[in-house]
C-alpha cells in the first residue's frame, strides 16, 4: 500500500505480478483513486477473457464494416478511457501480434481503429495486471521485451495470502460482516479454534478462496456463531492445525512474536531485527507489543 500510494500520484505505468486471486485489480483500483485522474473513467479489460481476433477491436475500436458484424462504429476501451485509467487484467494472455499495437500506444499514445485510417490520440495511464512469469515468456518467445520493459516502469509485486498470514483474522471480520449484511444475518463471533484453521490453511486460491469459502459459512450459520465447515481443509495445510487448541489467536501471536524477538536477540528495527523478519514495520510491531504486553527482558538491550 505504500508503493501505491508512492506511484499513484504520478502517470507512471505499472505492472501488477501476483497469484491468481491476491487482489490485483483492487490494487489497480487503488492507485487511480488516489491518482488524480480520479475523476475519470476506470476501464477494466481481462486479456484472457476476449477472444483474441476480438480484442484488437475490444481495445482500439472499430470502424463500420470493418470486419463481419461491424455493422456501426465502435469506439475502443482506449478511447473510453481518455484522461483516466486503463486497467489490462492477464496481459501475458495478449497474442504477440497485439502486443506490438500496444506497445506502440504506450509510447506514441496513438493508434487508428479498425477499418480506418485515421490516427486517434488519448491521454491514458495503463496500468497492467498478470499472474504469469513474464521474463520466462520472454525467453520462450511469447512476450515481447520491449513491452515488458515499457510495463515494468514500477512493478508491484502481491505477496499471496499464505506469506501474509497475520491479515488473515482481518480480512475474516471484515468479509464475514459483508456477507452476514448482505444476508440479513447477525453473526457476532468466530471461533478461536475457526480463525486458527483459517490463519493455517495455505489458501492456494488467495483472497478471492478465502472469501468464497466465507460467503458459504455465512450461508450455514443461521445463529450469531460464525459455522465455518473447517474440516473441509484438512489435508490442503502445510502446517498442522488443531481445531480443539486451547490456545487464542492473540496467545498464539504473542509467543510467535516473542520466539522472532528471541531469535533476533531483542533487536527491533534494522536488517536483522524482529521486524523486517516479520515483514512488519518498526513502528507496527511496537504497537503489537504493547498491545500485547510483550517487554523485553531486563538484561537485554534493543
Amino acid at each position: 500500500m505504500d508503493e501505491v500510494q508512492i506511484v499513484a500520484t504520478t502517470d507512471s505505468t505499472v505492472l501488477i505480478q501476483g497469484e491468481t486471486g491476491t487482489g490485483k485489480e483492487l490494487v489497480a483500483s487503488a492507485i487511480h483513486k488516489l491518482s488524480l485522474r480520479r475523476g475519470k473513467n476506470f476501464v477494466r479489460v481481462n486479456c484472457a477473457a476476449v477472444p483474441a481476433g476480438l480484442l484488437e477491436s475490444e481495445l482500439f475500436g472499430h470502424e463500420k464494416g470493418a470486419f463481419t458484424g461491424a455493422l456501426m462504429r465502435k469506439m475502443g476501451r482506449f478511447e473510453l478511457a481518455d484522461k483516466g485509467t486503463l486497467f489490462l487484467d492477464e496481459i501475458g494472455d495478449m497474442s504477440l501480434e497485439l502486443q506490438a499495437k500496444l506497445l506502440r500506444v504506450l509510447q506514441e499514445k496513438e493508434f487508428e481503429r479498425l477499418g480506418s485510417t485515421q490516427t486517434q490520440r488519448v491521454d491514458v495511464r495503463v496500468i497492467a495486471a498478470t499472474n504469469c512469469d513474464l521474463k520466462k515468456m520472454i525467453v520462450d518467445r511469447t512476450f515481447r521485451a520491449d513491452l515488458y520493459f515499457r510495463l515494468n516502469v514500477f512493478p508491484i509485486t502481491i505477496p499471496p495470502l499464505r506469506d501474509r498470514r497475520e491479515d488473515i483474522p482481518e480480512l475474516v471480520k471484515a468479509l464475514v460482516s459483508r456477507f452476514s449484511s448482505r444476508m440479513s444475518r447477525r453473526i457476532e463471533s468466530v471461533p478461536n479454534a475457526t480463525l486458527e484453521a483459517l490463519t493455517h490453511y495455505d489458501w492456494p486460491g488467495n483472497v478471492r478462496e478465502l472469501q468464497n469459502f466465507l460467503e458459504r459459512s455465512v450461508i450455514l450459520s443461521p445463529g450469531p456463531t460464525l459455522n465455518a465447515p473447517v474440516e473441509k481443509l484438512v489435508g490442503k495445510t502445510s502446517h498442522v492445525v488443531n481445531t480443539a487448541a486451547d490456545v487464542t489467536l492473540e496467545e498464539a501471536e504473542t509467543r510467535h512474536i516473542i520466539r522472532i524477538l528471541q531469535q533476533a536477540n531483542w533487536v527491533i528495527g534494522g536488517s536483522k531485527g524482529a521486524a523486517e523478519k516479520l515483514g512488519l514495520k518498526r513502528t507496527t510491531l511496537i504497537t503489537k507489543m504493547r498491545r500485547l504486553g510483550i517487554s523485553r527482558p531486563p538484561l537485554c538491550t534493543a
